[in-house]
């Protein structure tokens, strides 16, 4: 299933894609719907990020191939960092790149999609509280990532972390490829198996840290081609058997 967040003439809703076409879902994909009768073009309407997260929980170093490239060790736990949910924009949205950099970089990363609280969950059961899965861009205001020894500052501006294009609830995330596009041209690929810590793995770790909400996101890092980007840029990300998130740098 493919779960869109939208905005049509009437407001805001939630839908699900069948054969191109958005059915409009009475209630929420976080509790009790049903779908209706009502159906619209997915070109018809304003497709928005798929949730509004109270938070994303990122990860650093969650490749290998990345960890590699940055030349800093595997990590033996995973290692955390945190977006605000001011971050958060959807699909053919724009990226806007901040005064305080000079640059700023793209990575391409797949989201885990929380589907009710989870606290203190195992591993085992950890799948029984995601809803699904979509393409994230955790946009990184490289050159102050090391000027104040945490990433808090580089990657939290406005426009920061693109999420989309939809939700999906029926994908195995565990070999999916993972590419990101700039200006058409392939900068980054990889496979989620080449993933340090899988998705359960992480529901399971951060839910004993922090309580994960409905709609939390979990980014679950980039791989290796991390490159940068500049006002006018297309960027995509591109994730098997979900889709391609696009975006464009703006002033």
């Amino acid at each position: 299933m493919k779960i869109v967040r939208y905005q049509d003439k009437s407001g805001i809703r939630w839908g699900v894609i069948e054969e191109g076409m958005i059915r409009e879902m009475e209630g929420d994909p976080f509790g009790h719907f049903h779908l209706s009768s009502r159906a619209k073009k997915v070109e018809e309407v304003k497709l928005l990020a798929p949730c509004l997260p109270s938070k994303i929980v990122a990860l650093g170093l969650n490749y290998r191939d990345h960890a590699e490239e940055v030349k800093l060790p595997i990590p033996e736990a995973p290692l955390l960092f945190l977006k605000p949910s001011t971050s958060v924009i959807g699909p053919g949205e724009g990226i806007v790149y901040p005064k305080m950099s000079k640059r700023v970089d793209y990575e391409a990363e797949l989201a885990v999609v929380i589907g009710k609280e989870a606290k203190a969950v195992s591993e085992e059961k950890a799948g029984e509280y995601i809803l699904g899965y979509t393409c994230l861009n955790d946009v990184t205001a490289r050159d102050l990532q090391p000027k104040d020894g945490q990433w808090t500052l580089s990657k939290s501006f406005d426009t920061f972390a693109p999420i989309g294009p939809w939700i999906v609830t029926d994908i195995d995330p565990h070999q999916l490829e993972i590419a990101s596009y700039l200006n058409g041209e392939r900068r980054q690929h990889s496979n989620t198996k080449n993933l340090i810590f899988g998705p359960r793995r992480l529901v399971s770790y951060i839910s004993q840290v922090m309580t994960l909400l409905p709609g939390d996101v979990i980014a679950t890092g980039t791989p290796s081609g991390i490159g940068r980007m500049v006002v006018g840029d297309k960027v995509e990300i591109v994730i098997e058997g979900i889709g391609t998130l696009a975006n464009t740098i703006i002033a």
